[in-house]
């Protein structure tokens, strides 16, 4: 079992968490020194309003702003380049962001690495290649699933070359995540599902990764104990149940604070170029492919897996280890069912020819060989996705 004696954790980011925090925003601006704000927003949180209860309080300030959601249902290169200069040309020194899910956050990060360091976002892609802190973020997330309120990465698509890149840097994490339960009880069901299960694969991939360390397993615990408890609340009572919606939007947080250190795994490694060739949203495609990930990884870290089913409610009295590891995939495929999850990659026509490029560019990301449980090689990728095809 894998528990790093010798670590290293950091997290720059201040955490503001509870309903009600939005109201309290201008304060928050004033900390940082902010002078004028751009609001990065997607359609789906000016279309539900949220947009308005972040203007409220600047407007009582007189805080001047200015709002871009020109955001598809990724982040990408364009929207960065455009958010950018818009902020510039603006004279704009602080970035709310985003307002909506892991596309705004991603972009509005990506805008305040610009406005401190200037340049071109991609000569920033890669791992540490950011020179210094960009200028002040306050991350405010509408969903409960990317954690990418406090995380050092921002995952942008290239629509022309139908990749994704990614940009990792603690220079790259917000200055506040500004956590508030209340901005996510318009969550649709299907994107609370899809949304929770991207937390879920967040915490239990760090848990039974190579780089797991005390201070991330006890996070990816704690938000494994929350989704177990509450994912299905908040997907069948949606607004009606704030407790859930804390307790979800708590699990994404944690379980960022804990990859955030440690990285992913398989599931990660395999849903970034599945959702950047075939546009199958992040969340849903870790969803499909994680019950068979952790199959895969059971030999690799058992004594986890049979933590896991425990913490999922499993009964395990009596069995193997090896037949205990096995509850926590079965546990994981009850819950994809019962929050509605169904979909497999052929709905999103992957073919069989397709698999190969997507298990040798999966091989090349720092989820994969050095950290996963089990070193995989090519074919297993593939057959990992030939599972989830049907």
């Amino acid at each position: 079992m894998f528990v790093n004696e010798k670590f290293r954790y950091e997290m720059p980011v201040k955490i503001e968490f509870g309903a009600g925090k939005v109201d309290h925003l201008a304060n928050y601006i004033d900390e940082v020194r902010g002078n004028k704000v751009l609001i990065v927003g997607d359609q789906g949180v000016l279309h539900a309003g949220i947009i308005e209860k972040v203007e409220a309080p600047l407007k009582k300030a007189n805080i001047p702003y200015l709002v871009f959601n020109d955001i598809g249902t990724e982040a990408t290169i364009e929207s960065v380049d455009k958010a950018y200069q818009l902020a510039e040309e603006s004279h704009c020194d602080v970035v709310i962001g985003g307002v909506g899910g892991g596309s705004s956050l991603d972009i509005a990060k990506s805008v305040g690495l610009l406005l401190g360091n200037g340049g071109d976002i991609r000569n920033y892609v890669g791992l540490d290649k950011v020179p210094t802190q960009g200028n002040p973020v306050i991350a405010i997330p509408t969903t409960a699933g990317t954690g990418s309120e406090i995380t050092r990465f921002s995952v942008l698509s290239d629509k022309t070359k139908k990749v994704k890149l990614s940009v990792g840097s603690m220079f790259n994490c917000p200055t506040i995540a500004l956590v508030d339960p209340e901005l996510t009880l318009t969550l649709p069901p299907h994107l609370t599902a899809t949304t929770g299960m991207d937390a879920l694969t967040h915490a239990l991939e760090s848990f039974v990764n190579k780089e797991t360390q005390p201070i991330s397993e006890a996070l990816s615990k704690e938000a494994m104990k929350l989704i177990s408890r509450s994912l299905r609340l908040a997907v069948v009572q949606g607004g009606e149940n704030l407790n859930a919606r804390k307790d979800m939007l708590l699990a994404s947080t944690m379980a960022a604070m804990a990859f955030n250190t440690t990285r992913l795994g398989l599931a990660h490694s395999l849903a970034i170029p599945l959702g950047a060739k075939f546009n199958i949203p992040h969340g849903l495609v870790n969803a499909i492919l994680l019950p068979e990930v952790m199959r895969f990884n059971l030999i690799g870290n058992t004594k986890k897996f049979i933590e896991i089913a425990e913490i999922f409610g499993e009964e395990i009295a009596g069995l193997s280890d090896r037949e205990a590891a096995e509850r926590a995939v079965n546990a994981i495929r009850k819950l994809n069912e019962d929050i509605g999850i169904s979909q497999n990659l052929s709905d999103f026509h992957v073919k069989e020819e397709d698999l190969e490029e997507v298990a040798k560019e999966a091989m090349l990301s720092g989820n994969t060989p050095p950290i996963n449980p089990v070193k995989p090689t090519v074919n297993d990728l593939i057959n990992i996705c030939k599972s989830v095809m049907v």
